[in-house]
């Protein structure tokens, strides 16, 4: 029985990994190497964050209901990583030859709701954008419904996005811009130094110690630590600067597979204003779409690790509220997103990392939706 099953596991990681290299192939096809890279980036990712079981939402989430902060220092300690290139990168990498742009947009009522929406979203649906990717394709059921509700969230969003935009908000401020790369990683490293020592001392203060981040037992089987996790994933981060010449993003993709499918089925998503601007991605095909490659090779990484870990085994039979969180959680997701400039990866990693204030906005709204939407699972009754 134990050798059918490791047989099993390995049966599905090579389809996992047949799979990611004909998407590498095809991206190739369709758009070049740059393209063909992105994906391998994805399938890196993927078994990344499947590995460290490395997710936003449940590091969130211990701080409070566990006074725990493991999981928030790996965090910035990524966020850190990431920033000691990108920073750079974004300030002369135009003059070096290698230019790379950064996510640097304006915050207002819209995206603070968006951000605030998506925090109770992530808690009900167990999982933020990259976290409901990676655990989708590790083979969790319920989390695959809460990637269709959040698909379906993201394009109903784009029908109202021109009508949000209406409302006030404050201009596009970037700390690369204002202090130079030094001086905003100076700042960056600052804030997100006092945020770890807060949960440091939080931390002593209940529990009388500081619980270790986890040990690397296998780089190939895993599981990872969480400060191993965290340097991966800034490996992650830093290439997709290099290669794709912006930060990582997850949820744009999300919106553009729900206006594709309902563009297949009549409804004209190419007369919505947030289309006509989009209108050559609405028409390419998805592998032409950087963001979409990559998400395909996070779920196909992560079902690789799954299978090289031995834990790939869906589970078919849900609850009623399974489903229902779900559900909620992933439309929820998927609407915020849109109205905040993305998720946990694309407006809080992917702001932070570019110098931009609205990072810092997304992480304190989100995080205020969060600490709703931790206290709706307890009263749930979920785990």
């Amino acid at each position: 029985m134990a050798l059918t099953v490791r047989r099993s596991q390995a049966a599905v990681a090579g389809v996992a990994a047949g799979l990611l290299a004909l998407l590498a192939l095809g991206a190739y096809g369709e758009a070049g190497p740059r393209q063909a890279v992105a994906v391998l980036i994805g399938g890196l990712a993927g078994l990344s964050l499947y590995h460290a079981s490395f997710g936003f939402t449940s590091a969130w989430r211990r701080i409070v209901t566990e006074r725990r902060g493991a999981g928030l220092r790996a965090q910035f300690v990524l966020i850190l990583l990431t920033s000691a290139v990108s920073f750079p990168l974004i300030a002369w990498g135009s003059a070096l030859g290698w230019p790379a742009g950064g996510f640097v947009f304006p915050f207002g009522v819209a995206a603070a709701l968006g951000a605030f929406v998506f925090g109770i979203g992530m808690q009900l649906g167990g999982g933020c954008g990259s976290g409901t990717l990676f655990t989708a394709g590790g083979g969790s059921t319920r989390m695959i419904i809460t990637l269709a509700a959040f698909v379906l969230g993201s394009v109903a969003a784009t029908a109202h996005l021109h009508l949000w935009s209406r409302l006030p908000s404050l201009p596009a401020v970037s700390l690369i811009r204002e202090f130079g790369p030094q001086g905003a990683f100076l700042i960056t490293a600052l804030v997100l130094g006092g945020l770890a020592f807060a949960t440091i001392q939080i931390e002593r203060r209940t529990h009388g110690d500081v619980a270790s981040p986890g040990r690397t037992d296998s780089i190939v089987t895993g599981p990872w630590s969480l400060m191993f996790g965290a340097v991966m994933l800034a490996v992650v981060g830093i290439a997709t600067f290099v290669v794709v010449g912006r930060p990582w993003g997850i949820t744009s993709a999300f919106a553009l597979w729900g206006a594709k499918a309902f563009h297949a089925l009549g409804v004209p998503v190419d007369t919505w204003p947030y289309w006509t601007w989009q209108r050559g991605a609405l028409e390419n095909p998805v592998l032409r779409d950087t963001t979409s490659v990559m998400d395909l090779g996070i779920i196909l990484g992560a079902m690789a690790a799954a299978a090289l870990a031995g834990r790939f085994a869906p589970v078919w039979q849900l609850g009623r509220r399974d489903i229902l969180t779900a559900l909620a959680g992933g439309l929820m997701m998927g609407y915020g997103a849109r109205l905040a400039y993305g998720c946990n990866i694309g407006a809080y990693l992917g702001g932070l990392v570019s110098g931009s204030l609205h990072g810092w906005l997304w992480l304190a709204f989100g995080f205020l939706g969060s600490l709703v939407g931790t206290r709706l699972r307890l009263r749930l009754g979920m785990a």
